[in-house]
Formats: structure tokens, C-alpha cells, sequence
């Protein structure tokens, strides 16, 4: 199929350091979590009050997601990597921005409705350095060195599904950092909205459109932390999570469908 000729070609790429195996990418994702774990450890996260103040935001969001983006770059850069992390060689149809349109929306909205005036112009700049980091790190942990990896060996309905249920995972150590059996639930809900992140990667073709929706949606949950009247996000976010989970497979399986006929059709030679 073409998709997986382009998928070869990306792996045997010579500006690439180091040839795309799917190792290489789940070590950077457990160095990443280990780093990032680490620092929430030390600095005694307690997960459901991190918007709750300037320092508890500079400790438990800024300051682990600030030692992760170092990893991030430094092995991103080892490898060699970043043209085919952020840059998406095949482009779904534009209809498949229907819900990380509507996931741009909700999170909007949810900053509408917050009542905000206990946020200080402290908090907002952690804040937003908060969200651009998270927004960065895990679509590029996730959904960009991750998924070139995972290309070297799986066809594109296993590169999302292991892709994103990495993603899903990454968030169950919150069930001992203030969450409890809650995080199970983060995990389910984080699937969808990870399958919403590929869904952006994959239909505007570039990463970046990922990391965007990724930092607005944290900045309008933590920034809405205990003061908005309306949780909009909160409440919508498992609707939107079930719909990208049942969504996605049908989008691939189409793809899949597609590649398949034209490959057949193409003439030999």
C-alpha cells in the first residue's frame, strides 16, 4: 500500500541519525516519564490541587514539565528526528478536524464561563508557560518521535492505538500522587482526547496543530481549577473521548480501504 511505502522511505530517511525502531521511541518515553515522575515526586505533588496557587503551579506544572522538554529535545536531537515527528507526510481528509474542532471550542468556552479572579498575573504566566511546554512535550513523546517509531513496524491502525494507549498509561501514576482509583478514569478519558491529538497531527499534517490543542486544553482545565462555575470541559470531556475512540478505527479502516483499492488499480510498471 502507498501509505506504507511512505512510512518505508520516511525509516530509511539519511538525515535521520539513527533509523527509526520501535525501541528507540519507547525509551524515550519511559526516560520522559521517568524524569517527569521524578520531579513531581520530589517536589510532593498533590495532582488535584496543581492550579491552586503560584507556587503549587511552579512546582507541580512548570517545574516537571521544564525538565522534561529538556529530555525531549536532547533525544529528539540525538536521533535526528524532528522533520518526520512534526511534519505529516499523509494528510487525512478535512473532515476529520471535526473534533479537534470541537475540543478547541469546548476548551474555549470553558475559559469563558470560569470565574478567574482569584488567578494572579503570576499564576497566568505559569500558566501559560505550563500549557506550551505540556502541549509541546507529550505531542512530541507521543504523537511525534513515538509515532515514527512505532511506523518502522506497525501499520497506521497500530501506530495510533499503541501510540495513544501510551499516552492513556503515561497518566496512571496519578492514582498515587492525589487522584486514587480516579486516575483509571484519567487513563480512559486520556485515550479519547489522545485519539483527537492524532485525528489534529493527521488532518492538518502537522504536529504543531496537535501541541496547540494540547496546551489550550490544559490551560482551560488548570487554569479553571476549582473556579469555574461551569466545568464545560470536565463534563463534555468523556463525550468527546468515546466519540474519538469509536471515530478513529472507522477513519483508519477507510484509509486502510483506499490505499488498498489504488494499490490494486496502479498499474505494474
Amino acid at each position: 500500500m502507498s501509505i506504507n511505502r511512505d512510512m518505508l522511505q520516511e525509516s530509511l530517511d539519511p538525515a535521520l541519525r539513527v533509523r527509526p525502531r520501535v525501541r528507540w521511541g519507547v525509551l524515550t518515553y519511559f526516560l520522559y516519564s521517568a524524569v517527569f515522575y521524578a520531579i513531581f515526586v520530589l517536589n510532593g505533588i498533590d495532582y488535584m490541587r496543581v492550579g491552586e496557587s503560584e507556587q503549587t503551579l511552579l512546582l507541580w506544572y512548570v517545574a516537571p514539565l521544564s525538565g522534561g522538554v529538556v529530555l525531549t529535545i536532547t533525544m529528539v536531537t540525538i536521533y535526528g528526528w524532528w522533520h518526520p515527528s512534526l511534519v505529516e507526510r499523509r494528510r487525512l481528509s478535512r473532515w476529520t478536524m471535526t473534533l479537534p474542532t470541537i475540543m478547541m471550542v469546548i476548551a474555549i468556552v470553558n475559559m469563558l464561563t470560569g470565574d478567574f479572579t482569584r488567578v494572579t498575573p503570576l499564576m497566568w504566566l505559569y500558566l501559560i508557560i505550563g500549557s506550551i511546554l505540556v502541549g509541546f512535550n507529550e505531542e512530541m513523546i507521543n504523537r511525534g518521535q513515538l509515532i515514527v517509531a512505532l511506523r518502522s513496524r506497525f501499520g497506521e491502525t497500530g501506530v495510533w492505538l499503541l501510540s495513544t494507549a501510551m499516552f492513556a498509561v503515561f497518566h496512571l501514576p496519578n492514582m498515587f500522587l492525589g487522584i486514587g482509583a480516579g486516575a483509571l478514569f484519567q487513563v480512559m478519558v486520556a485515550f479519547g482526547l489522545g485519539s483527537i491529538f492524532y485525528l489534529a497531527r493527521r488532518s492538518t499534517g502537522s504536529l504543531v496543530a496537535a501541541m496547540f490543542l494540547h496546551g489550550l486544553w490544559d490551560l482551560s482545565v488548570f487554569s479553571a481549577n476549582g473556579a469555574s462555575s461551569f466545568p464545560i470541559a470536565g463534563l463534555l470531556a468523556p463525550l468527546l473521548a468515546i466519540a474519538a475512540a469509536i471515530t478513529v478505527p472507522i477513519i483508519l479502516r477507510r484509509e486502510n480501504r483506499r490505499d488498498s483499492a489504488q494499490s490494486v488499480s496502479r498499474p505494474v510498471g
